[in-house]
């Protein structure tokens, strides 16, 4: 069972943007990374800062918050020690930082939220 907690921040249009909190794991200590739903059909992902802006590195077990049907829409590249990287928006406005609990090496992306239509299949032999 997953904890629930909705926020709010003002988005760069200046429009309220709504935060639902998925699930967070991964780390000693506030356990982050994190992943929330937002009103705007996005995904905002927040994880450990990368020497690349807009890029944030995940464990892989944060991509199994996602709602149901749908998955994180931005390619991830697999690191070899049980984490994923992936780019995206970065977030940098006051209002959602400032409602995330972010460790020192963490930032947060929004990155595309995508309808899963494929579930695997059976291919002909």
């Amino acid at each position: 069972m997953h904890v629930v907690h909705t926020t709010a921040h003002t988005g760069t249009e200046g429009k309220i943007m709504r935060l639902h909190f998925l699930g967070k794991g991964g780390s000693d200590g506030n356990g982050c990374p994190s992943l929330y739903a937002t009103d705007q059909d996005t995904y905002l992902v927040q994880g450990w800062g990368t020497n690349v802006v807009g890029t944030v590195e995940i464990p892989h077990l944060l991509t199994g918050f996602a709602e149901p049907d749908t998955f994180i829409g931005s390619p991830m590249t697999d690191t070899g020690r049980g984490t994923f990287q992936l780019t995206g928006r970065p977030i940098s406005d006051t209002e959602t930082l400032r409602q995330l609990d972010l460790a020192d090496d963490e930032t947060a992306i929004e990155v595309p939220k995508r309808e899963r239509t494929f579930y695997g299949g059976i291919s002909d032999r």
